[in-house]
């Protein structure tokens, strides 16, 4: 068995927060998945000891706790499925099993009271995930949620075709599914909801605010992927990681491919930067607020990373730094040659390189 990769510092413009009652919600959360019989007893006792509330407690440090509640009620399931169904379960390499698996997963999303499912502790806590939302959120907010729900399904299946051909995706085909398979997607309605105000369709569906929103999924699963590698790594279907895809596409080695995802994602955090920035010149005090909760939402994925059992896995330890760094190895305002997301770099002019002011 190979060495744990060695993770160096990353780099970590954005400050750290967290929400001031983040123990009880992660107790809360605990709880739930034990109410609900999620996964077997010996999963959710490995689960909840991963800091899965105080992840949520630092994507929304300033959210309202009952919508902080239900997204890490709502995380703990998404690895329910991710675990029990798609990357450990036995439908992970059976797309076609899979997906009508989730469709009808889905269908309790979009229809709660649908008498179906009524036994299964995936579909009857989604059921209630679903119930408390639709009382904190307004229907629009709700509506988008389940199509972004369907976006990560649709992106899972995807990866178990991949797990059934054994096969390594090229990098443009996995940096597009990995902005929707990585569950980054369906986060996002939470920073509004969390916050008690909706985006307008013109403000949510412009260019610049979707790039901004592609940007933070990109970022967080790039660093999910580095900071995972030594878990996965260990795993009977490593083929869906960014060191993995780098390898394969460039011959690099493992450290040169990891060099070259810390440097990708530290290109494509410059660039959040300044296009943040620019937002916040233009932008209603709703924008303002949604890219805050971006880049909290960026960061909180860095600091639970490094601190979370998931990842350290102290039964076999990873080498990943406690530590971040204020200085990026890439700082180019050039495109990455990845043409699914290239057209980023068009939304904000290269000379526009200076430092967010304080929020």
């Amino acid at each position: 068995m190979k060495p744990a990769l060695v993770v160096p510092p990353i780099y970590a413009p954005i400050p750290p927060a967290i929400h001031p009652n983040h123990a009880a919600i992660d107790a809360r959360t605990a709880a739930w998945a034990d109410s609900f019989d999620i996964g077997s007893k010996e999963w959710r006792s490995r689960l909840v000891t991963q800091d899965i509330g105080v992840f949520a407690a630092r994507i929304l440090p300033e959210g309202e706790e009952e919508v902080v509640s239900i997204l890490s009620d709502f995380v703990i399931w998404l690895f329910g499925v991710d675990d029990g169904y798609c990357e450990e379960g036995a439908l992970g390499s059976k797309p076609g099993e899979l997906a009508a698996a989730l469709q009808r997963l889905l269908r309790i999303a979009q229809n709660p009271e649908a008498p179906m499912l009524t036994d299964d502790p995936l579909a009857e806590s989604l059921r209630d995930l679903t119930l408390r939302l639709s009382r904190c959120a307004t229907p629009l907010q709700v509506g988008r949620w389940v199509d972004t729900l369907r976006e990560y399904f649709f992106a899972v299946v995807w990866e178990a075709e991949n797990r059934a051909a054994s096969r390594v995706p090229d990098l443009n085909d996995y940096t597009l599914m990995r902005l929707y398979d990585g569950a980054t997607s369906v986060v996002q309605p939470f920073l509004e909801i969390g916050h008690g105000y909706e985006l307008q369709p013109y403000e949510r569906d412009s260019r610049a605010v979707r790039a901004a929103a592609e940007m933070t999924s990109f970022i967080t699963t790039w660093d999910n992927d580095i900071y995972s590698h030594h878990k996965e790594s260990r795993g009977t279907h490593y083929y869906l990681n960014n060191i993995r895809v780098l390898e394969h596409e460039y011959g690099l080695s493992r450290d040169e491919a990891l060099t070259k995802a810390i440097a990708q994602r530290d290109r494509a955090m410059c660039l959040f930067m300044s296009l943040r920035a620019k937002l916040e010149d233009e932008g209603s005090p709703q924008v303002r607020q949604y890219l805050r909760s971006l880049a909290a939402f960026i960061r909180a994925t860095q600091d639970w990373s490094v601190s979370s059992l998931r990842y350290t896995t102290p039964d076999d330890p990873a080498a990943l730094s406690a530590t971040f760094t204020d200085t990026p190895t890439d700082s180019s305002p050039e495109p990455l040659d990845i043409p699914s997301i290239s057209w980023w770099w068009d939304l904000v002019p290269a000379v526009r390189t200076e430092a967010l002011r304080p929020a």
